[in-house]
């Protein structure tokens, strides 16, 4: 159903590259205030129904879902070990989100190339 309405909204049939990475801007900016854990079973079967819809294989969605979960950089609250150093290193909020978005950033780039070569969207 949600799958449906996201399909619907990226048109007919959207390039599963460019569906990878909405799905992958989206889990990551989940991550920044949410479990990582929570984020990849919220965004998983989500992204498992685009992809079939589709007719692609799910293995590039749901890994660049996993890896834009594990990039809580821009947040104190995204993972653990930031809100751990938060007090002690006298950091601020906003000095997360100034070195932890050009971290996502270069994540997502390099994501979004590397993932379709090892997990093709349509494997032969």
């Amino acid at each position: 159903m949600i799958a449906d309405q996201v399909v619907g909204m990226l048109g007919g049939h959207p390039n599963p590259l460019y569906v990878t990475a909405v799905l992958f801007l989206l889990s990551g900016g989940l991550t920044q205030f949410m479990s990582n854990t929570a984020c990849t079973a919220l965004l998983a079967p989500i992204g498992i129904s685009i992809a079939k819809g589709l007719g692609a294989s799910p293995q590039a969605v749901l890994m660049a879902i996993a890896v834009a979960a594990s990039c809580a950089f821009s947040t104190p609250v995204g993972t653990p070990p930031n809100t751990l150093v938060l007090g002690p290193g006298q950091y601020r909020f906003m000095d997360y989100v100034k070195a932890g978005t050009g971290l996502v950033v270069v994540c997502f780039i390099v994501s979004i190339i590397i993932i379709p070569i090892v997990w093709p969207f349509f494997p032969k």
